[in-house]
C-alpha cells in the first residue's frame, strides 16, 4: 500500500505535520501587524529634493482617462492611465511596514515548534521508508 505522496511514508505523519504547519503558520501570520504610511501627505517616491505624493500620481491618471474617453486608440492615454496605476500600486506596496505584535517567549516557542516541527513531519512523511527485512 502506498502512503503519502505515493511513497511508503506514513499517512498519519503527513496529516499531523500538515495540521501542525497550518496552526503554526496561522499563529505566525496572526502575530504580524501591518501598518502603512500611504497618503496623508507622505511621499510615495523621492526624486532629488522633490517628493511625489499619492495625490500627484492621480493627476496623470485623470488626464489619461480623459484622453482614453476622447480617443480610445490614443496610446498616450493608455500609457498615462496604466503607468499611473502601476506607480500607485508600487507606492502603496512600498509604504507597508510589517511589525510583530507583543508576545511572550512561550508564544514564540509554540509558534516555532508548530511551524518547523510540522514542516519536518510533513517532509518526512513524503520520504520512502526503508525496509530492513525483505519479505519472503
Amino acid at each position: 500500500m502506498k502512503g503519502a505522496g505515493g511513497t511508503s511514508g506514513g499517512v498519519g505523519q503527513f496529516f499531523i505535520g500538515l495540521a501542525m504547519m497550518c496552526g503554526g503558520f496561522y499563529m505566525l501570520l496572526n502575530a504580524i501587524k501591518i501598518t502603512s504610511s500611504f497618503g496623508l501627505g507622505n511621499h510615495l517616491y523621492q526624486f532629488g529634493g522633490f517628493g511625489l505624493t499619492s495625490g500627484m500620481v492621480m493627476i496623470p491618471f485623470i488626464f489619461g482617462i480623459g484622453l482614453m474617453f476622447y480617443n480610445g486608440k490614443n496610446p498616450l492615454g493608455w500609457l498615462l492611465t496604466f503607468g499611473s496605476l502601476i506607480a500607485l500600486v508600487f507606492g502603496v506596496i512600498s509604504s507597508i511596514n510589517f511589525r510583530f505584535s507583543y508576545m511572550s517567549a512561550f508564544d514564540l516557542i509554540v509558534i516555532l515548534v508548530l511551524s518547523v516541527g510540522g514542516l519536518g513531519l510533513f517532509l518526512r512523511s513524503l520520504k520512502a521508508i526503508e525496509k530492513r527485512y525483505p519479505e519472503i
